[in-house]
C-alpha cells in the first residue's frame, strides 16, 4: 500500500474553520446548493428552488390581496347573515304578510352586500400595506398604520373630505391597535 493519496481526494480540498467562517459570514459569503452544512453549524437547512418559488408566491402582493379579499368576503357574509337575522326593518311589515321568500331574499341581499364591502376593504388594505412594505423594505407597525390611514381615507372620501380625514385617523388607529395585538402574541 502506498502512502500517496487517492485520485478522488486529490480533487477535494479540506476546509478549515476560518475558511468556512469566511464563506458563511465574511464579506465574500457564498452558499450554493452544493454546500452541505452540519446542523450544528447551520441554524437552517438550505431551501430548494421549489421551496423558494412557493415562498415567493405566498409572499407576493397579489396572493396577499386575493387572500384578504376572499377572507374579507367570508367574514362580511357572516356579519351580513347575523345582521339580517337581527334586522328590525323586515318586521315592520305585518307578520302575517311576511313570507319565507321575503326573509331569505333579505338574508341574501344583506349577506352579499356586507361580503362585497368587507372584501373591498380587505383587498385595498392588503394591497396598500404590501406595497408600503415592499417600498420601505421593513415589516413593522408603521406599514399597517400607514395602510390603515390611506384605506380609511379612501373609503371616507366618498362622503367628503372631513369624513375622509376622520376615516383615515380612525382606520389608522384601529390598524395600529390590531397590529400591536397581533405582534404581541
Amino acid at each position: 500500500m502506498s502512502s500517496t493519496p487517492s485520485h478522488a481526494s486529490e480533487k477535494t480540498k479540506d476546509l478549515d474553520f476560518n475558511e468556512l467562517a469566511q464563506m458563511l459570514i465574511g464579506p465574500n459569503k457564498r452558499i450554493s446548493d452544493k454546500v452541505i452544512l452540519p446542523i450544528s453549524l447551520a441554524n437552517q437547512q438550505l431551501k430548494s428552488k421549489e421551496e423558494l418559488r412557493v415562498e415567493a408566491v405566498f409572499e407576493s402582493c397579489t396572493f396577499k390581496t386575493v387572500t384578504s379579499c376572499a377572507a374579507g368576503f367570508a367574514f362580511g357574509a357572516f356579519m351580513g347573515l347575523v345582521s339580517a337575522s337581527m334586522d328590525p326593518n323586515l318586521s315592520a311589515i305585518a307578520p302575517e304578510k311576511q313570507t319565507v321568500r321575503m326573509i331569505l331574499t333579505d338574508f341574501k341581499v344583506k349577506t352579499l352586500s356586507y361580503g362585497k364591502n368587507f372584501a373591498m376593504i380587505g383587498a385595498v388594505f392588503a394591497a396598500i400595506e404590501c406595497n408600503i412594505e415592499s417600498h420601505r423594505g421593513k415589516s413593522d407597525w408603521k406599514n399597517g398604520t400607514l395602510a390603515g390611514g390611506i384605506t380609511g381615507g379612501l373609503i371616507g372620501l366618498r362622503a367628503g373630505v372631513k369624513a375622509g380625514l376622520v376615516g383615515a385617523a380612525g382606520f389608522a388607529a384601529f390598524s395600529t391597535i390590531i397590529d400591536y395585538y397581533m405582534r404581541s402574541f
